[in-house]
């Protein structure tokens, strides 16, 4: 079992950057790839990027490599998503979530889920 909160979401212009963090309870956590999602207003919860349970290995989707990054503290038992050069259209709710399968990209492969944090980019 694994418990999973996010936080860091806010406003933040065009061009700014932003940093999630995910933090995960269970001692199991070190055994999950951890993925990012988002969801925006009407649309469907989409797949952001993900990261091996060793943290030394991520993908990422095409609308965002090259400027999200995420990275993990097994330790620490968190996720984090950094967020630069952000779009008007990166406005989301960001949700982490943990799957057993290394390469899982679709929602229902993801075992556990957090409640999601806002993030918001004005034009």
């Amino acid at each position: 079992q694994v418990q999973l909160v996010e936080s860091g979401g806010g406003l933040v212009p065009a061009g700014g950057s932003l940093r999630l963090s995910c933090a995960a309870s269970g001692r199991a956590f070190s055994s999950y790839a951890m993925g990012w999602f988002r969801q925006a207003p009407g649309k469907e919860r989409e797949f952001v990027g993900a990261i091996h349970w060793s943290g030394g290995t991520s993908y990422y989707a095409e609308s965002v490599k090259g400027r999200f990054t995420i990275s993990r503290d097994n330790a620490q038992n968190m996720v984090y998503l950094q967020l630069n050069s952000l779009k008007a259209e990166d406005t989301a709710m960001y949700y982490c979530a943990a799957s057993r399968i290394w390469t899982a990209v679709t929602r229902s492969l993801y075992d556990y889920w957090g409640q999601g944090t806002q993030v918001t980019v004005s034009s």
